[in-house]
Formats: C-alpha cells, sequence, structure tokens
C-alpha cells in the first residue's frame, strides 16, 4: 500500500498527470473508469485564481466519482500563492500539488513552474509556507533540473519533504530538453533510494506501454507512475497496465465499438462542461489517438477535427461504426 499521507492507494498507483487542455473534468471520468488511481486536474495559474479569471476558475470543478482527485496550481509569487491555497480549499481537493515542472516558456519566464528550478530556496521556501496554510495534503511536480549541469534532484526532494511536502512526482527530463530525448528514471531512483526520502516518489515520463511501467516499478524501485501523454485518446492504457501486472499478458485490443463509445461520451461531457464551442474544440487532440492505426481514416478524421458543429462530429463516429465495423486493431 502507498500512502499520501491520510489517502490509501494500492501498490505502484497509476497517477494520470495533470496535462493542459486535456485533464479536464470529462477526460478525467474516463480514465478514472479504466483504472486511474489518482487524478490532477489542469494545472490552475494563481495569478488568474486571485483575479477571478473565468478560465482558472472553472479549472476548480471536481466531482466526487473521481476521488482522490488533486489540484495544480502554479506560480512564483508567495502571497498570491498562499491567496490560492484558500480559494483552491473551497472545492476541497484531496491533494494540492504545485507545479515546479511546466517547461513551456509563458510559463517558465515567469519565474513559475519548471523556472523555479533556478532557486531552490524559492521552492522550499513556497512549499513551506503553503503546507503551513492548509491541512489538505501538499504534493510536488517537478523536473530533474533546470539543464544538465544543475540537476540536485535528491537534494531538492529531501528538503521538499522536510518541509512538509506529502509525495513528489519527477519527470526524468531537464527543462531544457523539454520533452525531447529519452527520459531518465534513474535520478528518480536515487530520490527513491535515499535512505532519508519516507514520502512517496512516483516517476513520470515514457511510461507508454505496460512493460515500460513494470521496468519503473521493479527495476527503478517507484512507488507509482504519472501518466500523461500515453493517456490521451487512450484512456484504457491504465486498464491495460493493471492487466499486464496480474496477468503478464497484454489486454485484448480495445475494439471500435468500444473506442467509438468513448469517443462519443466524452464529447459530451465536454460541451456539458464547457458548452458546445469549447467542447468541441478542445476534445479534437484525442480523435488521432481514439481511431489509431485506422487505415484510410483520414477523410473521417477530417470531419471530425474542422467542423464546429456537434451534429457533424457525432455522424463522423457513426460514419466510424458503419464503414469499420470489422476492423480488428492490434496491440
Amino acid at each position: 500500500m502507498v500512502k499520501i499521507d491520510n489517502i490509501e492507494l494500492p501498490d505502484f498507483p497509476l497517477l494520470l498527470a495533470p496535462m493542459e487542455d486535456v485533464s479536464d473534468p470529462p477526460f478525467r471520468a474516463l480514465c478514472k473508469e479504466q483504472g486511474a488511481d489518482v487524478v490532477y486536474t489542469e494545472f490552475v495559474s494563481s495569478e488568474g485564481l486571485i483575479r477571478n479569471a473565468a478560465k482558472s476558475v472553472m479549472k476548480l470543478d471536481i466531482y466526487e466519482k473521481e476521488r482522490p482527485v488533486g489540484i495544480q496550481i502554479f506560480g512564483a509569487n508567495l502571497e498570491s500563492m498562499l491567496q490560492t491555497i484558500d480559494i483552491v480549499a473551497e472545492s476541497k481537493p484531496d491533494i494540492i500539488d504545485i507545479n515546479f515542472g511546466c517547461p513551456v516558456k509563458k510559463v517558465v519566464s515567469k519565474g513559475a513552474g519548471a523556472g523555479i528550478l533556478k532557486d531552490v530556496c524559492l521552492m522550499e521556501q513556497l512549499t513551506a509556507e503553503m503546507v503551513k496554510r492548509t491541512n489538505i495534503p501538499i504534493t510536488v511536480k517537478t523536473r530533474l533540473g533546470w539543464d544538465h549541469d544543475s540537476i540536485r534532484i535528491v537534494e531538492v526532494a529531501e528538503r521538499l519533504q522536510d518541509v512538509g511536502c506529502k509525495a513528489i512526482a519527477i519527470h526524468g527530463r531537464t527543462r531544457a530538453q523539454m520533452y525531447k530525448g529519452n527520459a531518465d528514471w534513474k535520478p528518480i531512483a536515487d530520490v527513491k533510494n535515499n535512505p532519508r526520502m519516507h514520502i512517496p516518489v512516483f516517476g513520470n515520463g515514457d511510461v507508454d506501454t505496460p512493460e515500460k511501467a513494470v521496468e519503473m516499478r521493479d527495476s527503478y524501485g517507484l512507488d507509482g507512475a504519472m501518466i500523461g501523454r500515453a493517456s490521451i485518446g487512450n484512456p484504457w492504457f491504465f486498464k491495460q497496465v493493471k492487466h499486464f501486472f496480474k496477468t503478464g499478458e497484454h489486454l485484448a485490443p480495445i475494439s471500435i465499438e468500444e473506442r467509438v463509445e468513448a469517443a462519443r461520451r466524452h464529447l459530451q461531457m465536454a460541451i456539458a462542461w464547457k458548452g458546445e464551442t469549447l467542447g468541441v474544440f478542445e476534445t479534437r487532440r484525442h480523435y488521432t489517438n481514439y481511431f489509431k492505426n485506422i487505415p484510410h481514416f483520414k477523410e473521417l478524421r477530417t470531419k471530425m477535427v474542422t467542423s464546429d458543429q456537434p451534429e457533424d462530429v457525432f455522424a463522423a463516429f457513426d460514419e466510424v461504426l458503419e464503414q469499420f465495423a470489422d476492423f480488428q486493431f492490434t496491440e
């Protein structure tokens, strides 16, 4: 059993990573149904929240069926972050996660996300003050370091733990790498193997097959895996990994009917939550993966990703069933 403060999780839990414009309530619901043990919101701007920006406030929507659920926030100003804690606490999340890892320029340029890796003392101070502000468990998601020459993740993790951080998820790349190259899990294992560490250490980056999840668990000894890009358009990834853990075999390929049903429900929930325009637009990125490897699919995919009208997208889903009813997916 793995525990984040008083939250009990199974051995080697699978966590849905916070992803901008991806891990919204509809997608989190699908992933939860398919075996995700903890889900996280899209990251929320502290400055946006304290200014009551509609898009930021909307990201605080969480539902009972998602629990345990974490709300992730980012920022670099202590007073703003403390005000954000108070606002976020009203949504009653199970976890508040601090984003110290986003590599995107518009975030980093403000000293937030991975930008704070240049100032470990500030990173420690922010975490300490936020822990003091709330009884909700505070966790952190970060990267190995700013660049290859500044990797101090063992020290950083220890310092964050010592000021009250209840778990840490580490992406196996530096900020300089962005998402290029291969994730390096060895420094994450070094954090886990530090005899002073007693909080859960979760690995993130390149877990895109059940075999890699097994490797992260058995060869690197981490406490769990945080899944990001592998789940986009593939909420079944969590179920596939757990099936492999249990049997040593791959789950049978997801059928065309199940894929269409998931895509349809995803769009329906997205429209119900954020309205037709955003619901249609922000669900588009998932369709390529929902229907990956179907031959001669370009025309139907074009219908799905270019129309602004939900009825056109739903009609395209029906066409998928009609045209590819006998198509057999491979692993």
